[in-house]
């Protein structure tokens, strides 16, 4: 005889055609059901973990993930400082000095406000991808004593600049002279345009000098405003902004959880209440599973009390029937994996090819940071998503599997 037993009555009652289509109907709707909420569930998730790769290519293609910053805005013997953090600290692959300042650019009768970055462009090129997103000019073109500018693209339309165009930079510093005091300012000529994107504000409110020209105009000698560093994985930044605070005295030590944490941690605990909603697809075909498997038990009655009297345990008569609900689930989980998969890889042509079949423009870059639907495919929900998906099936066969295997032959039989 087939051994064990339950497995192949149940996958026998699961292959055999029911006398009663109903049942077979909602037992293919439970299916379609789990397979749906596997689909919907992994696609979805893939969806917000593209958002959320690339939103944070964009934060930290020009923020740092950690900051080391001088007391009272300067820092001292630079070189000295990022030579003990590269020393000490394994976990960063890079440093870059600045000099960080307020100013407002003067051009044609417009101005603009501007956070001001003083930068050695090969130091940077090392933590940032700036260099990478000029779009007009180039980053090395910021020399010592040249008095060059590079602009986002944004600023620089703004004040309706082109590559070579003067611009006045006006900080809030004065100057004594005899004619009194003066605010301090500088012509610039413009050496490069970057773009980086909607969403942040990079565009619209950054622009780079050499540092030289920076201390000179700050007036601080020597010093810089702090150290730029990247690290290896951002989510070790405040472990190294805890190890660095007591290397490195008489700094502050910043990190990128301190600016843009809560917007992390709010994208996260939305991916999280989606996947805790989206499970309520699969939980209602859970449910449906059961009244299917109860109605397949009451159709069974006579087969059950038959197996009972021939030697059947209670249990095997449960295991039989829980035998016969997984393999509705494991096909339905099978099955939204694989369409989750596919769904998942080519979402992001299906939703560009809609665009362009429908001349409409689904998702701007000034209200989701990207102009398309990104996914990234990430093996551990597919895992989290199928382990659910079979483990709510497994449950919803409980009930259904336990009172058949309290049925009575006596009493099933009596009316046969």
């Amino acid at each position: 005889m087939f051994k064990p037993l339950a497995l192949y009555i149940g996958l026998r009652y699961t292959r055999a055609k029911r006398r009663n289509g109903f049942i077979s109907f909602i037992s293919l709707t439970s299916m379609l059901g789990i397979a749906l909420g596997v689909m919907v569930l992994i696609t979805v998730l893939s969806v917000m973990n593209g958002f959320d790769i690339h939103i944070q290519e964009k934060v930290f293609s020009l923020s740092p993930a950690v900051t080391v910053n001088g007391m009272n805005g300067r820092l001292e013997n630079w070189p000295a400082v990022a030579k003990v953090i590269s020393q000490q600290e394994p976990k960063v692959l890079g440093s870059a000095p600045f000099v960080q300042g307020q100013g407002l650019l003067q051009f044609g009768g417009q101005v603009q406000p501007a956070l001001i970055w003083g930068i050695l462009p090969q130091q940077e090129s090392q933590i940032d991808s700036l260099d990478q997103m000029m779009i007009l000019g180039q980053l090395n073109d910021l020399k010592p004593n040249r008095f060059n500018i590079v602009l986002g693209q944004t600023l620089a339309s703004n004040l309706g600049l082109q590559l070579g165009d003067k611009v006045v930079l006006v900080i809030p510093q004065v100057s004594v002279t005899p004619a009194g005091i003066t605010p301090r300012f500088k012509r610039f000529t413009v050496s490069g345009i970057f773009r980086a994107g909607n969403g942040f504000g990079f565009d619209s409110r950054y622009a780079y000098i050499d540092m030289s020209d920076a201390q000179k105009l700050f007036l601080l000698g020597d010093d810089v405003s702090g150290i730029n560093l990247k690290i290896a994985n951002i989510y070790d930044a405040p472990q190294i902004n805890y190890d660095l605070q007591g290397l490195l005295p008489n700094t502050y030590v910043g990190d990128w959880t301190q600016q843009y944490g809560a917007f992390f941690k709010a994208v996260q605990l939305e991916k999280t209440m989606m996947f805790l909603i989206l499970v309520l697809i699969i939980a209602v075909a859970a449910f449906n599973l059961v009244s299917t498997l109860v109605m397949v038990v009451t159709d069974k009655q006579a087969d059950i009390a038959i197996l009972r009297t021939l030697g059947a345990t209670p249990r095997t008569i449960m295991a039989i029937f829980m035998v016969q609900g997984s393999v509705v689930g494991i096909v339905g989980t099978f099955i939204g994996l694989i369409a989750g998969v596919l769904l998942s890889v080519n979402v992001t042509r299906i939703v560009n090819g809609l665009q362009t079949l429908t001349h409409t423009q689904l998702f701007s870059s000034s209200v989701y940071f990207l102009d398309y639907l990104p996914s990234n495919l990430a093996l551990s929900d597919v895992v989290k998503v199928c382990v659910t998906a079979l483990v709510l099936s497994l449950l919803a066969t409980i009930y259904p599997a336990w009172r058949a295997s309290k049925t009575e032959p006596v009493e099933a039989l009596r009316y046969e």
